[in-house]
């Protein structure tokens, strides 16, 4: 199984394996953002959210809960920005491994958000605020691990972009194409298999 699961972060992409990856990762971002949203009662995939939520505390003068949302849209862009950083390292110095690298560092921060739910309950000041840090980067990290990977094609923490994407593709399966010189409109089938 190892050989087979190395060849979802493998350099040399199929739509199967990205496919695969993808499906993964959104269960990984869904039980993260649930386990997010039970420890400390924040969504940390939704940057939309967040940036509202910035924009309405400006409004309502709650100066410190809008640069605490700022602060973690800055963790989440930091995460993409730590994987950019280590797949263009890796892919500059032909390593196989430069996709499973940020995956490694996502893994071993889950543990570490593991370690903080315990303390919550001790320590919420400190612990709540941290978590919510590490959730977002981890959610930056692995969004742009799979984008990368995937050249844009598969997006783990955007249900917008992956409802939207949906939308067209059905649209595309679904247009009656007439007789015409032009392009003909098809959908992308061979991003749907799975075998």
């Amino acid at each position: 199984m190892l050989p087979q699961l190395q060849t979802w972060t493998s350099v040399q992409r199929t739509a199967q394996n990205n496919v695969r990856l993808g499906a993964t990762l959104c269960f990984v971002a869904g039980a993260t953002n649930a386990g997010g949203f039970l420890a400390v009662g924040e969504y940390t995939s939704h940057m939309s959210g967040i940036v509202s939520s910035i924009a309405d505390n400006m409004v309502l003068g709650k100066i410190g809960l809008a640069l605490a949302g700022l602060v973690y849209l800055m963790a989440f862009i930091t995460g993409a920005m730590t994987t950019t950083w280590m797949v263009n390292w890796g892919l500059r110095r032909n390593k196989e491994s430069a996709y499973g690298r940020p995956l490694v560092l996502e893994a071993a921060l889950l543990l570490v958000f593991g370690l903080f739910g315990t303390g919550i309950n001790f320590f919420a000041g400190l612990f709540v605020p941290l978590t919510v840090l590490v959730l977002c980067f981890i959610m930056g990290l692995q969004n742009a691990v799979i984008t990368k990977i995937s050249n844009a094609e598969i997006r783990t923490t955007h249900v917008t972009g992956l409802v939207t994407d949906l939308g067209i593709e059905l649209g595309k399966l679904l247009y009656v194409n007439r007789l015409t010189r032009e392009t003909i409109v098809t959908a992308n089938k061979k991003n749907c298999e799975f075998t």
